[in-house]
């Protein structure tokens, strides 16, 4: 009985996601723009990392607040291994947007290979954005750790 009754809320869930209207062009730049900050932190390039940020960003990773240069410095500068691989794949839960201030939530998972390990984590992440000079930039990041294996 209750495998059915899942069943069903599962099959009513699909139909509903799949009834959604389109994204507004608000939400597909502020989708954009996360996607592009995470890939920065993929490629490891700081440049492009604080386009897609105010330079006043606040990070709240791990239980700790954290600065663009905090970022930088754990994720790019002390990054060395030369295998150094990440993979990010983001669901989008929603995405906002009002004048110039916009937020969005969404699962991001990676696949982080370093020095032969690899590494999967999913978080629940928040994000607030601004408009700066008519492009969405991250000015707030709430991580939450979901699973680590």
């Amino acid at each position: 009985m209750l495998k059915t009754s899942f069943l069903i809320i599962a099959i009513s869930f699909s139909t509903l996601l799949q009834a959604q209207p389109s994204l507004t062009r608000d939400q597909q730049e502020i989708q954009q723009t996360v996607i592009s900050f995470f890939e920065s932190l993929s490629n490891r390039d700081s440049v492009s990392l604080k386009s897609y940020s105010t330079t006043d960003i606040t990070l709240f990773e791990y239980g700790r607040v954290w600065t663009l240069d905090t970022l930088i410095r754990r994720v790019i500068k002390l990054n060395t291994a030369t295998d150094f691989k990440r993979v990010n794949s983001l669901e989008f839960v929603n995405s906002s947007a009002d004048k110039n201030t916009a937020w969005a939530t969404y699962n991001l998972r990676s696949e982080i290979t370093r020095e032969g390990k690899q590494v999967s984590i999913h978080w629940l992440e928040s994000v607030i954005l601004v408009r700066e000079k008519k492009k969405w930039r991250i000015k707030v990041l709430h991580s939450t750790m979901i699973k680590r294996t």
